[in-house]
C-alpha cells in the first residue's frame, strides 16, 4: 500500500518510478502483476483525439467607455456572451457566420474554419479579429467594438470542456447506399469502411475502469499544460454494460476538464474539420494513475484484445441504431475487421502515436519533479443513468 503523499515525496526528490501504460503492460507480461506493482509508483496514460464538447472561457477586459457585450465574433466565429459584460465562451464546434459579420467567404478553407481553430491560434499567440455588439445601459454606454486580440492582450483564457475522454466509444459503418458524413468522418456505403475514435488500451479511463483513482480535482496533462478534472462529463453513463474486466462495451464514463490555455501548446490543441459535418478540436489529454495498491496494476494490465466496442450502422437515422456486434481493439488496430463475413478496412480518428507521446511527456514531467499528483476532493458518481429525449416534439420550420 502507498499513499499519494508518499508518492509525491518521491517525485519531489526525483526518485519516483514512472512508466507509461504500455511500459507497464510489457512489464506485467514479463514478471506478473504482483512484482510490477512493487516496482512502479505512477502509470501515465494518454490520448489525442477529437473532443468536440470543448471550448474556452475568455475575459477581454473592459473598454473605455465600458461595454456590455451581447453578440460577439472571433474571426467570424460566434462566441457566447450571455453572462458577464466582457466574458465569452467560444465553443470548439462554432462555425463562421459570414452573414453576421458582413464578410464574404474566402475559399473553401475559410468555410472550414471554426472555434477549435480560433482556440489553437490564440494558444499559439496569433492575432484574432474581434467584433462585438453591446447592450447600451447607463453603466455600459458603448454600443460596438472592433479590435485584434492575442493570448497576451486578454485576461483569463482557459479551456472548460464539458465532455472529454470518453471511456470507450463506437465503431461507425454505413450499410446504406450513399456516402454519409458524420462526427466520425466520411462513412462509405455498403460497408466499404469503418472508423473508430478511442485509443484503446492506452486510453486513460480504460485503465481505471471504475474511476477509483480519477476524481474531481485530479491533476492532469491538458493540451500541453496542467489541467484538472472539474466534474463528471456530460452524457456520463457509467452504468454501461461491462465485461468481467470491468471495461465497458460502449460509451460510458466521461469527464469535464479545465485548464489554463495560456500554458498550453498548439501541438496538443488543434482545430480540425469533418467534411460536411463541421469543425471540432483535436486534444491531447494525459492522466497519471498512482499505484496505491496491486489492483491498480491489474486494471492497467488490460490489453487491446480484452476491450471491445460496438459496430454501429449510421445508415439508420435513429438515436438507437442497429449494430453488427462487438469487435476488439486488437482487431481494429490491424486495419481490417470482418462484418457478416465481409472484410472491411478500418481507420482510427484517435492518433495512437500522439497518444503515446502524451503519456511519455507526462512521464517526463513527473520524473523531473515538475508534476505532482493530487488527491481527488470527491469521487465521480458511478450511478448515473442516461436520459434520452424519447418524447416526440413538434417540428420547427427553419424557412
Amino acid at each position: 500500500m502507498r499513499t499519494i503523499a508518499e508518492i509525491n515525496d518521491k517525485i519531489s526528490r526525483q526518485l519516483a518510478v514512472v512508466w507509461t501504460t504500455e511500459e507497464l503492460k510489457a512489464r506485467v507480461a514479463e514478471v506478473g502483476v504482483t512484482q510490477a506493482a512493487k516496482e512502479v509508483d505512477v502509470i501515465t496514460t494518454g490520448t489525442f483525439e477529437p473532443m468536440e464538447s470543448s471550448g474556452a472561457i475568455i475575459n477581454l477586459g473592459h473598454t473605455d467607455p465600458p461595454m456590455k457585450i451581447r453578440r460577439c465574433w472571433l474571426d467570424g466565429v460566434p462566441a457566447y456572451a450571455g453572462f458577464g459584460a466582457v466574458d465569452l465562451y467560444l465553443g470548439a464546434t462554432g462555425m463562421v457566420e459570414y452573414a453576421s459579420t458582413g464578410e464574404a467567404p474566402d475559399g473553401e478553407e475559410s468555410r472550414e474554419r471554426g472555434g477549435g481553430h480560433i482556440i489553437e491560434d490564440l494558444i499559439a499567440g496569433k492575432p484574432v479579429q474581434l467584433r462585438a455588439i453591446g447592450q447600451v445601459t447607463d453603466c455600459y454606454p458603448r454600443a460596438s467594438f472592433e479590435t485584434t486580440i492575442t493570448r497576451d492582450t486578454i485576461n483569463q483564457f482557459y479551456l472548460f470542456n464539458p465532455r472529454n475522454i470518453y471511456q470507450n466509444f463506437i465503431v461507425g459503418v454505413n450499410g446504406g447506399d450513399r456516402p454519409l458524413f458524420t462526427y466520425l468522418g466520411p462513412l462509405q456505403p455498403r460497408l466499404a469502411n469503418a472508423v473508430y475514435s478511442n485509443a484503446g488500451a492506452i486510453s486513460p479511463l480504460l485503465n481505471d475502469p471504475d474511476l477509483q483513482l480519477i476524481g474531481i480535482g485530479t491533476r492532469i496533462f491538458l493540451g500541453g499544460g496542467i489541467g484538472y478534472v472539474s466534474w463528471e462529463g456530460t452524457q456520463h453513463f457509467p452504468l454501461q454494460k461491462r465485461l468481467p474486466n470491468r471495461t465497458p462495451i460502449g460509451p460510458a464514463a466521461t469527464l469535464a476538464l479545465m485548464g489554463d490555455a495560456k500554458q498550453m501548446n498548439p501541438r496538443w490543441v488543434r482545430g480540425c474539420y469533418f467534411k460536411n459535418y463541421g469543425p471540432s478540436v483535436m486534444l491531447g489529454v494525459g492522466v497519471p494513475l498512482p499505484v496505491l495498491h496491486e489492483q491498480v496494476v491489474a486494471s492497467c494490465a488490460v490489453q487491446d484484445k480484452d476491450i471491445v466496442a460496438p459496430v454501429v450502422d449510421f445508415s439508420i437515422p435513429r438515436r438507437v441504431r442497429p449494430t453488427f456486434g462487438l469487435v476488439s481493439y486488437a482487431q481494429l488496430k490491424t486495419g481490417r475487421i470482418s462484418i457478416e463475413g465481409k472484410p472491411v478496412r478500418v481507420a482510427p480518428l484517435a492518433s495512437v502515436f500522439l497518444s503515446r507521446q502524451v503519456a511519455l511527456e507526462l512521464k517526463q514531467w513527473i520524473e523531473a519533479g515538475e508534476f505532482t499528483l493530487t488527491e481527488p476532493v470527491a469521487q465521480i458518481p458511478m450511478d448515473r443513468s442516461f436520459l434520452p429525449q424519447d418524447r416526440w416534439g413538434s417540428q420547427i420550420s427553419l424557412e
